[in-house]
This record gives C-alpha cells, sequence and structure tokens, in this order.
C-alpha cells in the first residue's frame, strides 16, 4: 500500500450541475458552502462520456470503467422474471464499485442514493438504495419503505421516518423556488406538484446522509443527489435569458426555479461539510452540465431519452482537504478519473483495467501511485451481492413510473415484448454509442448494422453508422449510407406534406378560396434542407482533401441552420487545409462564440495561431483545449510544435511524450523527439554511444562521466528510434525532384539496374519523355489518399519534390533526389509546354524560381525532421558528365545490389536538350 493522502473522505454528487449557473451565483455570494470549497481546494471541469445517460455515467464514475465494462447501458433492461422491463439495477453492474473495493480493504463505507444502487448492498457500513426517497402515492394511501432499501435491515425503520413526503410540503417550502406561485392555477399546470417532488426527494436524501454521517463510524461516504437533472428537464427553458417563443406569464412564473433549486443545494451541502469537520476530504462532482444559455434546445426529437440532449459535456469537480491544493484550477479531469483517484487517496493500487487516471496534479505533495492488474481478480468479501438476487416488482413499478414521466423512456404499455424488445434495441444502440464516443468504432459497425437490419429507417442508427464508416476509412460505404439516408429523409417530408394536404380536404370550415390559397402554399414549399446531412457530406470531402468543395455544402449548412454544432468548426478546418489562416482563425472563433467549451475549437484555433508563427497564442490555445479534453493527442502535439518555435525544448519533448503515450502510432512526434533529445538538449556523441549500446554492456564508469540526465536523454532518443523502425511497414525507393530534373532518367536506370518499379504505364512516352515516364497516376492524389503506399513497398516511385512532404511516416524511404539548375527546369518545363499546345513559345514563367526555392527549402526542413527518411541528392549535370562515379554512389546508397553497367546504359546525354551555355 502506498501513503494515503485523506484518512476520510466524502464524495457528493450533484447531477446535472453546471459551472455556468454556479459561477455567476458565487460571484454573487449566493452559494457560500460550495465557495468555500473552491476557495480553499481545487476546482475544473469534468469530461463526460457517450452517451449521457446519468445511470450510465454514475457507474462509471464509481468504477473508473466505461459502460461496455461495467454493463450499466440505459435506464431499463430486461426483468430476468420475464415481467417485461424494470429499471436498471444495482445487480447487473458486473464489476465491483468503489465502496465494494474499500470494503474488501476493511474500510467503513456509507452509500447514500447512487444511481443505480438498488437493492442495497451489504457493504461494510450503511448502504441506501436509490429507491429510498421515491414517493409515487399521497401520503394518505401510507409509504412503505420498500424491502432491499436499506442496508442494514436494522436501519430501514429509522431512515424510513426521516424521509420527506411531497405532501408534507407547504407554501414556505415552495416560495422560494417560484415567488409568484400563489398565481399558478394549479388543476391545469402541475408544475409545483413537479417541483413538490423534486424538494422532498433531495430533503430526504439530506436527511438519510446526514443520519448516517452523524450515527455510524465512516471512512468513505458518498451520497447522490439528482434534484439538479430533474429542475433542468423541467424548468431551464423558463430561466433567463427568456428564450424565444416562451410566453412571458410562465416566463415570469418560473424563472428563478433553478436558481432557487442551486442555492437549496448548497444549503444542505454546508450542513454536509459542518457535519464532515475540517480533516476530511470533501469531493462535489457531477456527471455531465446542463444548457443554461442560447445552447438549449428549443424542442426535442421524439425519440428514447432525448431529455440528454439538453444535457452539456462538461460537469463539475471540485475538491478540498488535507493535502490538496488551494485555490487553484486543474484540467483534463474525466469523470473516469474519480475512482483511480479515491484509491490513490487511500494508498491503494488502482486497476489496470479501469478507464481512468488518478488527478494527481489535484495535490500539494507527491503522490505514490501504483496499479494491479484488477481488482475483479482480488478475493475476500467485497459487499457485492450473491448472485441471482431479486429484485422487487412493485419497487420496480415505482421507479419506472418516475423515469417515464421526466420524458427519458416511453410508457412501455400493455405489450410486454415489445416493451423487452425494445429495452434491448437501445441498450445496444446506447453501446454502439460507448463505443463511438472512444473512438472504437469497428467495434460499434456490427452493432449498428444488426440494428438496421431491424429498423432500416431509423435515422439515428444511420447517421451513427455513417460516422464509423467515415472514421474507419470506409468512405464509399459512408457516401452511399448519406445517399439512402436523403431518400428517407425525402420520402418522410413527402409524407407529412401529403397529410398535410389530406388534413385540409377534411377541413369543413374553410371556405374554397381559402383552402386553395393553403393547398398552394403547401405545394410551394421547397423541400427542407438537412443540414447536418450537409455538414457530414461536407466532412467526407474534406477527408478527401477537398477542401473547395466542402466549403460549399458547409455554407448550405449554414444557409439552413447558422446555429448548428460544429459548422463553423468543419469551416475552420477548410480554411486549415487550404491554408487561408486568418479566415480559419475567424472561423473557429465563430465556434467558440457559439459554445466557448469546444475543445477542438481551441485546438483549431491552436493550430491557425502555430501557422501564422503566434506561438504565445497557440500554446495558449491548445493548453485550454488540453484543459477541457485531456485526451486529445494532437492538441498535445501542437502544443509541442509551438514551443519547439519559442526554443521550450524541454516542454515541447513533454507534450509530445504524452501525445505518443495516447497515440502512438503519431511518428511525427517521435521525429520531434529525436531532434530534441539530440540537438537541443544537450546529448553529446559519447552519451549518445553509450545509449545505443546494450544496457548489458554499458559500462559504469561511462555512465558516471556523462551525467544521468544525458544517458537519458540519448535512451530516449534511440527508444524513439526504435519505435519508428518497429511501426515501419517497409522501405520505399522515392525518386524525386523539381518536374524536369531528371527523374525519368533516374528511373529508367533503376530499372535497368533491377529494382522494381511502382508504375500503370498510363502515361506513354513522348517526345518529351521519348523513354517514358514511369509515373504511377494514384501518386497525384498523394495529399487525399495514401493506401497504394503499401504496394510501392520494395520497390520505386516517382514522386514530384512538392509532394514529399505529404508522406506519412508509417513508411521509411531513401529518397534519390535529382538537383538541376532552376532556370534549366523552366526552360525544360516550357518546352514541353510548347509541344503540348499549353503556351506560347515567347512565354517566360515569372516567379517560377522563388516558389521553385521556397519548395526545395521546405524539402530540406522535412527530411531534417522525419529520421525515417534518408536523402541522397544526385546532380542531374553529374550523371550526364560522370554517370559512373554517380552510379556506384546510388548503387551504395541502395544496399550495393544494382547492376550498375545496365545502369551506365540507360544514360542518354542526348536528352540533355536544355543545358544553359555559361557566359
Amino acid at each position: 500500500m502506498g501513503k494515503k493522502l485523506a484518512s476520510k473522505v466524502l464524495l457528493i454528487g450533484w447531477d446535472a450541475a453546471d459551472w455556468k449557473v454556479i459561477n455567476p451565483l458565487m460571484d454573487a455570494g449566493e452559494m457560500p458552502a460550495l465557495e468555500s470549497i473552491v476557495n480553499n481546494g481545487v476546482m475544473g471541469n469534468l469530461a463526460t462520456l457517450e452517451p449521457p445517460f446519468s445511470p450510465m455515467l454514475w457507474s462509471s464514475i464509481a468504477t473508473g470503467k466505461r459502460p461496455d465494462k461495467h454493463g450499466i447501458l440505459g435506464f431499463t433492461e430486461p426483468d430476468p422474471s420475464g415481467g417485461g422491463v424494470r429499471p436498471v439495477s444495482g445487480t447487473s453492474r458486473k464489476v465491483k464499485a468503489i465502496w465494494n473495493v474499500l470494503t474488501q480493504k476493511g474500510y467503513k463505507t456509507n452509500v447514500v442514493g447512487w444511481w443505480p444502487s438498488h437493492p442495497a448492498e451489504p457493504i461494510n457500513g450503511v448502504c441506501v438504495s436509490n429507491f429510498y426517497q421515491r414517493a409515487n402515492k399521497g401520503i394518505e394511501k401510507g409509504w412503505k419503505m420498500l424491502p432491499g432499501t436499506v442496508h442494514p435491515q436494522k436501519y430501514a425503520e429509522t431512515l424510513a421516518d426521516l424521509r420527506v413526503h411531497p405532501d408534507e410540503l407547504t407554501e414556505a417550502h415552495i416560495l422560494p423556488f417560484i415567488p409568484k406561485a400563489a398565481q399558478v392555477d394549479q388543476d391545469q399546470d402541475k408544475r409545483i406538484g413537479m417541483i413538490s417532488k423534486i424538494i422532498a426527494d433531495a430533503a430526504s436524501i439530506q436527511s438519510a446522509a446526514t443520519w448516517t454521517m452523524e450515527n455510524t463510524e465512516w471512512d468513505f461516504m458518498a451520497v447522490y443527489f439528482d434534484a439538479i437533472d430533474h429542475f433542468g428537464h423541467g424548468f431551464m427553458k423558463f430561466h433567463p435569458p427568456q428564450l424565444p417563443g416562451l410566453p412571458d406569464d410562465l416566463f415570469d412564473k418560473y424563472k428563478d426555479v433553478i436558481v432557487g433549486g442551486y442555492k437549496y443545494h448548497d444549503m444542505m451541502l454546508e450542513r454536509l461539510l459542518k457535519m464532515a469537520g475540517e480533516d476530511t476530504t470533501v469531493i462535489l462532482i457531477s456527471d455531465h452540465g446542463f444548457h443554461s444559455d442560447h445552447l438549449r434546445p428549443l424542442s426535442l426529437p421524439k425519440e428514447p431519452a432525448a431529455p440528454a440532449l439538453e444535457h452539456r459535456h462538461y460537469g463539475i469537480f471540485a475538491m478540498k482537504g488535507p493535502h490538496v491544493r488551494k485555490d487553484e484550477r486543474i484540467y483534463g479531469a474525466t469523470l473516469l478519473d474519480i475512482t483511480p483517484t479515491l484509491l490513490t487517496m487511500f494508498g491503494l493500487p488502482y486497476g489496470e483495467d479501469m478507464d481512468g487516471k488518478p488527478l494527481i496534479q489535484a495535490f500539494d505533495k507527491e503522490v505514490e501511485v501504483s496499479r494491479i492488474p484488477s481488482w475483479e481478480k482480488v478475493e475476500g468479501n467485497a459487499g457485492t451481492h450473491p448472485k441471482g438476487i431479486k429484485e422487487d416488482p412493485y419497487a420496480a413499478k415505482a421507479a419506472m413510473d418516475q423515469l417515464i414521466e421526466l420524458g427519458y423512456i416511453e410508457d412501455p404499455g400493455e405489450n410486454v415484448q415489445k416493451a423487452v424488445d425494445k429495452t434491448i434495441q437501445e441498450s445496444q444502440y446506447n453501446l454502439a454509442r460507448v463505443y463511438i464516443g472512444s473512438n472504437r468504432y469497428e467495434e460499434a459497425i456490427p452493432i449498428l448494422e444488426k440494428l438496421i437490419e431491424k429498423e432500416p429507417e431509423e435515422i439515428r442508427f444511420l447517421q451513427r453508422l455513417a460516422v464509423c464508416f467515415q472514421n474507419t476509412s470506409k468512405i464509399e460505404k459512408c457516401k452511399q449510407l448519406l445517399v439512402g439516408i436523403r431518400d428517407i429523409l425525402d420520402k418522410n417530408y413527402e409524407e407529412r406534406k401529403q397529410k398535410a394536404l389530406e388534413e385540409l380536404e377534411k377541413n369543413k370550415d374553410l371556405k374554397k378560396e381559402e383552402k386553395e390559397k393553403i393547398r398552394t402554399d403547401i405545394n410551394s414549399r421547397v423541400k427542407k434542407q438537412y443540414p447536418n446531412l450537409f455538414l457530414m457530406e461536407g466532412s467526407i470531402l474534406l477527408s478527401e482533401n477537398k477542401p473547395k468543395d466542402a466549403l460549399e455544402l458547409f455554407k448550405k449548412a449554414e444557409e439552413a441552420s447558422p446555429a448548428l454544432p460544429n459548422l463553423y468548426l468543419q469551416i475552420g478546418r477548410c480554411y486549415l487545409q487550404t491554408k487561408k489562416f486568418v479566415d480559419a482563425e475567424r472561423a473557429f472563433k465563430k465556434t467558440l462564440s457559439l459554445d466557448g467549451d469546444s475543445a477542438h475549437a481551441h485546438h483549431g484555433l491552436a493550430v491557425a495561431y502555430l501557422r501564422q508563427k503566434r506561438y504565445e497564442e497557440s500554446i495558449d490555445s491548445a493548453l485550454t483545449a488540453i484543459g477541457l479534453i485531456y485526451h486529445f493527442p494532437f492538441a498535445h502535439y501542437h502544443l509541442g510544435e509551438a514551443l519547439v518555435a519559442i526554443g521550450e525544448y524541454k516542454s515541447a519533448a513533454e507534450a509530445f511524450e504524452v501525445c505518443l503515450t495516447m497515440a502512438p502510432n503519431i511518428s511525427k512526434a517521435r521525429n520531434w523527439l529525436i531532434k530534441i533529445y539530440e540537438e537541443h538538449l544537450g546529448a553529446s556523441d559519447k552519451a549518445k554511444e553509450v545509449a545505443n549500446r546494450p544496457i548489458a554492456v554499458k559500462k559504469e564508469e561511462e555512465l558516471e562521466t556523462q551525467g544521468d540526465e544525458e544517458v537519458e536523454l540519448s535512451e530516449r532518443a534511440s527508444e524513439h528510434r526504435e519505435k519508428l523502425q518497429e511501426k515501419s511497414q517497409g522501405e520505399i525507393i522515392i525518386v524525386s525532384g523539381l518536374p524536369r530534373s531528371g527523374t525519368s532518367m533516374m528511373m529508367q536506370m533503376l530499372d535497368k539496374g533491377g529494382v522494381a518499379i511502382f508504375t500503370d504505364k498510363v502515361r506513354e512516352a513522348d517526345d518529351s519523355n521519348p523513354k517514358g515516364y514511369y509515373e504511377h497516376e494514384a501518386v497525384k492524389k498523394l495529399v487525399r489518399d495514401k493506401k497504394w503506399l503499401k504496394d510501392a513497398n520494395g520497390k520505386a516511385v516517382k514522386v514530384i519534390a512538392q509532394l514529399l512532404m505529404q508522406l506519412p511516416p508509417r513508411f521509411n524511404y531513401k529518397i534519390i533526389f535529382m538537383e538541376r539548375d532552376i532556370n534549366e527546369v523552366i526552360i525544360s518545363q516550357q518546352k514541353m509546354l510548347e509541344r503540348e499546345g499549353k503556351a506560347k513559345s515567347k512565354d517566360y514563367p515569372i516567379g517560377l524560381e522563388m516558389a521553385f526555392n521556397n519548395t526545395l527549402d521546405k524539402v530540406k526542413i522535412w527530411i531534417n525532421r522525419n529520421y525515417n527518411a534518408e536523402i541522397l541528392y544526385v546532380p542531374y549535370a553529374s550523371v550526364i558528365a560522370n554517370p559512373k562515379a554517380e552510379i556506384s554512389n546510388i548503387n551504395k546508397f541502395l544496399g550495393a545490389q544494382l547492376d550498375e553497367q545496365k545502369m551506365l546504359d540507360a544514360v542518354d546525354t542526348k536528352l540533355y536538350r536544355n543545358k544553359l551555355r555559361k557566359a
């Protein structure tokens, strides 16, 4: 066991709590309890998971694992007894939660209200399930607590008496939330009843938590409140500023509910903090946020769990206690990090099968972090349920009713089998979304394809399958799918239009001329535009390196829906591809004006600044992106590039190393690290020699004389060289140079010398190249299509200098680069264009010399940065004047396996037709 960072920990969950609402309230002094945590500890965003469904997320928080591992895949599940469907149960969780691990290690642990936690688990402490507070009948009908709600049973009666029923509330409880409650017609408007239920549920959880804290010994306590989420779904639409189309009277009555809800939670928090004491580490979190501004959806689609579209990607994280930093912000936290952090605080290892990491940046001392393969393999009593435990069907029915009321699920009705099938379908769809959210697109594809077999016109299934195809380079399949989606949308539009016409004909109250006017209006409507489809079609074109075509589609999407999420993000990427970096900057800033927490927009802005050589601004934007989403390898990569540019080599190396821990295949990061370690951080030649030896033969005195840090840097460089070789998919010989610099002749020489040539012979010999071009059409598409390179493995291929920088780092390259006087190159190109009738004999392309020199400079920079590429510069004039010497050099460069005499026979001095005469 490592050193403990905390003797007691209180973990509080506020479902859907959001800094966007909290910060103004703290600034106004209206949430003093939470402000005391922030001022005396750390705060930050907590990134959520996909899909943002609460029972899945809170199970991930409690286990440190994604839903595909812990097994909770939605709000409901088939009832094992064959009785249809039931709310998701704690018995369906397949792995240990934090309280099970702590029970196993002898810690006293209390859990109150966690979702899902029914039936209560037999942990070493008190467990109060998420059915504890539910009241679905009037108090006059009795309110028995359901079996299995409390463990141990001896506390059940006491805790049952502490619950608060909605019917027990008075106007004094309601007025802080609805000051004008007296104006509400409760026969027509049931919202006061909804608020009463939310307030009472939270009060019940608070009662159970405070009693348990006061009357039991505990080392760890977890308390979960769902009230803020319920306030949000019911009343966020009334939160200022007033949404368009919202009636003034409703806004006036309910505009204070959200603020009231947060202040209510702060009051409860104050009591919890006082009872916990100063020696307790307190962590306050939410599983996701809740849109409270212009991003609030004005309407929700008719699909399961649609209310989750109101959720924001970032929840809250705040922590204070012994050894916690004070008044600081931490970045990059995700809800998967909570359990690894808790285990580390108790001096315990976290599982290698967990998907999160300890938040060691939150502490003011060095943290000892250890790992074990999995806590699932550790035997002993963990306070888990025995297999085969059954859930009370009446409890399940009560919880189902609330989920239906909140809009998370549809009423299953009388058709039991249909409800079961629907539940299985949704859980599989959620699993596919889990895979998509963790970039495991290949695993999502078969699940979505199976769902589409049963529901071939379900747009949400089709759209996510298209995303998977796009991200796995199955572009043609993606395009076909989008055509199908468009057809379905068109058909649905026509059906709605026909239905409108039929309804019109049935209307007997309208006069003939009124009907005719409406009919004309219906028939003249332009087919609805599909902005999301334009966005996806444009993103495919972007991936094919067709930014101009993509931009046209993005502009169409903008016309149809200017506030479409990610629209300006894609427009910015178009401008990056076309090197219009100022326009890209403008587009990314537009994205951030709509959603300031878009990590991808901050990253795009970092790249736009980087390319404009505004390095400090690039660093700031990259750090902001990383703060929002820590697991963002390219943000770390571009941060590294910007740090190199300002000479911060050590920090740059750290950024590139982090990038590679997340994405080991980003070979250009390895190239940068080799350069940094060998050229900028002072590794001497002797240190490099020591680093490259097998460890067994490194002499102790050499290590001492070189200095540990210097040898370590060299070892790191060596390690990255080895990784580049390990990941290399082969070696390709590249013949390059400016067009008309002798590349075709060099290809002929290699062909004669015994090198396999990658050519399709589509371009035939002509007067400009009477012995052939030795080209391949695929090379022209190198910018957007690199798949063909595997077919060139072990062969020689001609690639013009302007395309060299597009070669991916997954191959090793031996580059023979033809050098020729630039004026000769320009004249030769001009003569060739004249022969083809594409230029006049008196034309001379002014400005080409500068452009060509720039290209040659870029090639040298690229070669210097790519340690998977070796280059041999071959002067064209020398090949003509002294072919034997140049051929010998070429043969040595390529491994001395070529037939030099046959190569010599391929040199034709008569083709040196545009030689400049020296004065």
